[in-house]
């Protein structure tokens, strides 16, 4: 299961989404995520889920390696689920004991379910279809205006990429772990979730350990290439604004044109 977080991932491609410039995905995203929270009926979710269809379709990331990310976090959407079927009054219409299920709480659910799996399926293209640098050198360029007030534009893009770009590495790194461990006798699968969750903690010590192990690597092969922080810093491929970036800018605000509309008369 671990294996099957594609956070942070990048799928190698060169579709008009991947060729895109960084900052215009970037913005694309959040644009999104924030439409996401606007939305108020399942109408607006459809046309979330049609512009999220075609920008999938045409990135040309296969549909399973996206939905293949969904499957860490089924429990946190059935969590989401449960909780909203069960805690929301309303017109019941099962009563189950002392829960009861209402036609409020049903529809809540569903739509809270719904809101989060479009809300990882968005952010997910964002790094399947940008090269980590790429996406360092975005971020970085948005943060740039907010340096004259001291903030650190290039170190916080890097720290925030490096996250991204090295959860599948520590994803890998614990599942060799679980592997060796369960060669050895170690039991990570019977029991219930409180006692899974103790089987756990003997794994935490070495991926701590190997954690520490990446990142020394990883600063001492930065300090072999000079690397001084972002002050002078030049690129190899310097970010240019094209015309498929206006184009995609301008379907982002037909999208959200259309959002607005129908939050207001619908």
């Amino acid at each position: 299961m671990l294996r099957d977080i594609t956070l942070g991932q990048y799928y190698q491609g060169d579709s008009w989404v991947h060729r895109l410039d960084p900052r215009i995905k970037i913005i694309a995203t959040l644009a999104f995520i924030i439409e996401l929270f606007v939305v108020n009926s399942f109408i607006g979710f459809a046309t979330a889920f049609a512009v999220l269809a075609v920008v999938i379709a045409v990135s040309r990331v296969p549909l399973r390696f996206i939905l293949r990310g969904l499957k860490p976090i089924f429990l946190i959407i059935l969590f989401t689920f449960v909780v909203n079927l069960f805690m929301i009054d309303g017109e019941i219409l099962v009563r189950i004991g002392f829960l009861t299920i209402t036609r409020e709480g049903l529809y809540t659910a569903v739509f809270m379910a719904t809101r989060l799996i479009l809300l990882i399926i968005g952010s997910s293209i964002l790094t399947l279809a940008t090269k980590p640098i790429s996406l360092t050198d975005g971020i970085e360029s948005l943060m740039k205006p907010f340096s004259r007030f001291g903030v650190p534009a290039h170190e916080l893009a890097m720290m925030m990429t490096i996250a991204l770009r090295f959860i599948p590495t520590l994803l890998e790194e614990t599942d060799k772990i679980m592997k060796a461990q369960q060669a050895r006798g170690a039991d990570f699968e019977t029991g219930n979730i409180f006692k899974r969750a103790k089987h756990l903690i003997p794994i935490l010590v070495p991926l701590f350990i190997s954690a520490f192990r990446i990142a020394q690597d990883m600063a001492m092969a930065m300090e072999a290439r000079c690397y001084r922080g972002g002050e002078h810093r030049t690129r190899m491929h310097e970010m240019k604004f094209s015309g498929r970036d206006a184009a995609a800018v301008a379907l982002m605000a037909v999208f959200l044109a259309i959002i607005i509309l129908e939050r207001i008369f619908i």
